[in-house]
């Protein structure tokens, strides 16, 4: 797994500051107010950050920006980054002051003068976040960094803050590894054997294999991977850290490649398909980071794993086939395959664990991307508490997310004579007949979410990632859990 910057929070020293290599990054107020190590360089630098504040550079600099000073006087460092940063930053802007200091450093290192800033860990998040780098495919990937001291008046406290935030990055970073990794080196078999590794955390982990999914009845799942080499494959995942009660289920979509199957993808763009899996993705870094920070709450991960490819052995369009619950599905298109899977996936975690609540996470379809572009996922719920509490949640990790409608009009638009339902109803709310053929899967009474992640998983670059893997819904789902069933 890509490692996070590793972080070391050293006391405040104005005397230490002239002789600190590499990049520097300080914090300004808008009308120059300065913390005493800005203040510091300032007057080693002979008034010029005070020149700076005056300038209208500085006063056109939106917050969480910085100019650059190259070289400065009578200082070791070779560059320093200047931020606009108000007294008392929201945690977003905070995240993005950090992300702009990561950006400034590229691979090289970079020393936070952050003294008394306000929400000074939630800085240094943002930092680890932007500073992810997915390299291991390079021959000789260029040297960077791997560790950042930052300076602050009460590094003990500030530790304590950033240890949670550190968890939670880590499994930021395991969900970006999976869903950048290419299909030739995540298949079904080593995402399996990458979730297993997550024992080592205390994760309860099981693999089932195609003979005990045909056991199951999985018909739906297995039809999917029926023309790939490699076999399909459900992980569950349990985290049990709380008590007796019921867990909370994640479910995620696991396509490791999409070509569409028998109703083949254009080939333009379909290299992009290894990010078809980004649901399941998700899913394993919220366990990642459940497990890292020792979370108070019983949640359950299970991810579908296939893969979709065309084959003398593929499901074809207009072949019926029959879901673990038992109902029937016509087979209009074998590119909406992700539906397929999870409805299998959903079925069988409600059956197994009879959740508090469940949401299931897939890169599901390209209508989403025209409704709601690359700024938010699209959520579907039957639940107005557990919807608006994610919502919440989402919002204040600053992960879009909007909610898109559900109806039993839509419903007659994947009604067909051959079967109990058919896997499409065309063009026209593409995002909204697949959301109503999840909710066939879902029992009356288990509250329920549908995140279409199609347009967050990999759009980058954004305000905390590289371009590639987001890691969108991590941060969210941690929220969720850590709000409402660890409080």
């Amino acid at each position: 797994m890509s490692q996070p910057l590793r972080v070391a929070f050293t006391e405040t020293d104005t005397d230490s500051i002239a002789e600190i290599s590499g990049k520097l990054a300080l914090m300004m107020g808008a009308e120059g107010s300065m913390n005493t190590l800005t203040r510091k360089a300032n007057t080693l630098m002979r008034g010029a950050l005070k020149r700076l504040a005056g300038s209208e550079a500085w006063e056109k600099t939106p917050e969480g920006k910085g100019i650059v000073i190259n070289v400065p006087e009578r200082m070791a460092a070779t560059s320093i980054l200047v931020v606009k940063t108000p007294k008392s930053p929201s945690k977003l802007l905070a995240r993005k002051i950090g992300a702009e200091i990561a950006v400034f450093a590229g691979a090289e290192t970079v020393t936070p003068l952050l003294a008394t800033q306000n929400k000074a860990a939630e800085v240094v998040n943002g930092l680890v976040l932007r500073a992810y780098a997915f390299t291991k495919h390079k021959s000789a990937p260029k040297e960077r960094a791997d560790s950042i001291s930052v300076m602050v008046n009460d590094p003990s406290a500030i530790e304590a803050q950033f240890g949670p935030l550190a968890a939670v990055a880590e499994g930021v970073f395991f969900t970006r590894d999976l869903v950048n990794e290419p299909a030739n080196v995540l298949t079904t078999s080593e995402f399996a054997n990458r979730l297993v590794a997550l024992s080592r955390l205390g994760v309860k982990v099981e693999v089932l294999d195609e003979p005990e999914l045909e056991k199951l009845g999985m018909g739906s799942l297995l039809c999917v991977g029926q023309g790939s080499e490699s076999p399909s494959k459900v992980v569950v995942m349990q985290w049990q850290g709380g008590g007796d009660e019921a867990p909370f289920a994640l479910v995620g979509k696991g396509v490791v490649f999409d070509t569409g199957g028998i109703s083949l993808k254009p080939p333009a763009g379909m290299e992009d398909m290894t990010m078809d899996m980004g649901g399941a993705g998700v899913v394993s870094g919220v366990m990642h980071a459940l497990a890292a920070r020792k979370a108070a709450a019983n949640v359950v991960g299970l991810v579908g794993l296939v893969e979709n490819m065309p084959d003398g052995k593929a499901t074809r369009p207009g072949d019926v086939v029959t879901s673990m619950k038992g109902d029937t599905i016509e087979v209009i298109n074998t590119d909406a395959e992700g539906r397929l899977v999870l409805a299998d996936v959903l079925w069988y975690a409600q059956e197994r664990f009879a959740p508090v609540g469940m949401i299931n996470l897939a890169t599901l379809t390209g209508a989403t991307i025209v409704a709601l572009g690359h700024e938010n996922a699209g959520v579907f719920s039957n639940n107005d508490k557990l919807c608006n509490a994610f919502l919440s949640a989402a919002a204040n990790e600053g992960e879009g997310a909007w909610r898109m409608p559900l109806g039993k009009p839509y419903d007659k638009l994947i009604d067909t004579p051959m079967a109990d339902m058919k896997n499409t109803g065309g063009r026209m709310a593409g995002s909204v007949t697949a959301a109503q053929f999840l909710q066939r899967f879902v029992k009356e009474e288990t509250p329920w979410i549908h995140l279409d992640i199609a347009g967050v998983a990999s759009p980058g670059p954004t305000a905390m990632a590289p371009k590639g893997a987001t890691g969108w819904g991590v941060q969210a789902l941690d929220r969720l859990i850590r709000d409402t069933f660890e409080s």
